[in-house]
């Protein structure tokens, strides 16, 4: 029997037999806005406050003093998390920018795929990690250029993931009226066990969010899309209802 990681999102885990596959990595595509970041940071903080599993969540977009702001007002105090070792946030986005940072884990620029791994081996190590997050793959695909080389150093990090033990979550970002609504390169979905669309589209004149779990090997799910809000405590799905 396969175990399962509740990621203690209100309505997800009964779309997907109680949750995620242990040891196994996911991407969570969607346009900007539709909420992959507060996804991803909600598996990592029910992680630590409902089932005892310290995280790490990797920064390349945004830098860490910013998400700690903005989470605060969702009420989770990452800074609080740290300092009890529970969490560990990589910023892998002010060195890119050419910006100084005072974290206590910064990757260097460029980009490296076995910089960002050692990164992650030392955390582990230290903290015992069991979830990690990817916010987002995007960045790397543009920092790389090369869609092969990008498939291999994305399925490298899924794979060490993995090998370590930890449940992780990979975001990416796709182009609202693009033509691959699941992932901005194409080849994101080919390296991870699942992947979980995100859509933030517009009815008439209000925009509404969904979401599909548009694949989950090894994983009896729902074929449907739901609806889900982001609220003051994050994101709540709606799994009895589905979008017509």
């Amino acid at each position: 029997m396969l175990e399962r990681v509740p990621t203690g999102i209100p309505g997800f885990d009964e779309l997907c037999e109680g949750g995620l596959l242990r040891d196994r990595s996911y991407l969570v595509s969607g346009p900007s806005g539709s909420g992959k970041t507060i996804f991803a940071m909600q598996f990592i903080v029910n992680g630590i406050e409902h089932f005892n599993e310290p995280g790490i969540f990797v920064a390349t977009e945004e830098r860490p003093q910013h998400i700690r702001e903005h989470f605060m007002s969702f009420g989770w105090d990452l800074e609080k998390f740290e300092d009890e070792n529970m969490l560990a946030m990589v910023d892998a986005t002010s060195t890119k920018i050419g910006l100084p940072s005072d974290e206590r884990y910064i990757d260097v620029r460029p980009f490296d795929t076995r910089s960002l791994l050692d990164q992650i081996i030392t955390i582990q190590d230290e903290i015992g990690a069991k979830r990690a997050v990817l916010d987002s793959t995007t960045s790397i695909g543009f920092t790389i250029d090369d869609l092969a080389k990008f498939r291999v150093e994305l399925l490298k990090i899924s794979t060490t993931m993995e090998i370590l033990g930890l449940t992780s979550i990979m975001t990416c970002e796709v182009i609202e009226d693009g033509q691959d609504k699941i992932s901005r390169f194409g080849v994101e979905s080919f390296v991870v066990e699942g992947t979980i669309v995100l859509y933030y589209n517009r009815v008439e004149n209000t925009r509404v969010r969904s979401i599909e779990i548009f694949k989950m090997r090894g994983t009896n799910h729902s074929k449907k899309i739901h609806p889900f809000e982001i609220t003051n405590k994050g994101i709540v799905i709606y799994s009895r209802e589905e979008m017509l």
